[in-house]
């Protein structure tokens, strides 16, 4: 893919856009204290990165779904794009920031979760791809980055972190094998190689 001089966190008009995982944990952690005092959008970030579920479904949860919600609940919602049940879930991570977000705001049930400072509606997937791509060059990533960056991070450090398998994985996004979900994360041949050099016995 090629990428504008100008901007190397952007693709070239009429290229192929890819976007790419945050592979780094110290790079997630830098975007985390940035937004500290923008707990909308810190709310959005760790929500995303913590299900792996696609920004458009995100955008679309509405107050009175989760103001209820505590530490290890879910919530069953339905893709948009699979028209296939999912689940959100509320790790302690996400409950603490969705806690302090519905703590410090003025929300009715019927308010978009992530709503824009523009009115009622949501967020666009648009707005969203100019915001990662902007949290992502704060911190001095230079790769392609975009909405959809949040659910392929979920994926690349469940596998690279955490050791979850892909079929697991695959699973998770409803993707039709591991190999789909091995080519979606961006998981480098490097990488993989390097599980073999892991002594056992």
């Amino acid at each position: 893919m090629e990428k504008d001089k100008k901007n190397p966190n952007h693709p070239r008009k009429g290229s192929r856009i890819t976007v790419e995982p945050i592979r780094s944990e110290k790079d997630i952690k830098k975007i985390v204290r940035r937004l500290n005092d923008r707990p909308r959008d810190q709310l959005l970030f760790l929500m995303g990165i913590n299900n792996g579920l696609r920004v458009g479904d995100l955008l679309k949860l509405k107050v009175g779904q989760v103001n209820h919600l505590s530490a290890g609940d879910t919530l069953t919602i339905k893709e948009s794009k699979t028209q296939k049940d999912n689940v959100l879930a509320i790790n302690k991570t996400v409950y603490k920031v969705l806690k302090q977000y519905l703590d410090a705001n003025d929300l009715e049930d019927d308010d978009y979760l992530f709503s824009s400072r523009k009115g009622k509606n949501p967020l666009t997937i648009q707005t969203v791809n100019s915001m990662v791509k902007k949290w992502t060059d704060e911190v001095g990533l230079k790769e392609n980055y975009g909405a959809h960056t949040l659910r392929k991070t979920f994926g690349y450090i469940q596998r690279t972190q955490f050791g979850v398998g892909f079929e697991v994985l695959a699973k998770r996004f409803n993707h039709s094998s591991p190999a789909v979900t091995m080519r979606y994360l961006g998981i480098h041949d490097k990488e993989v190689d390097g599980i073999l050099r892991n002594e056992i016995g």
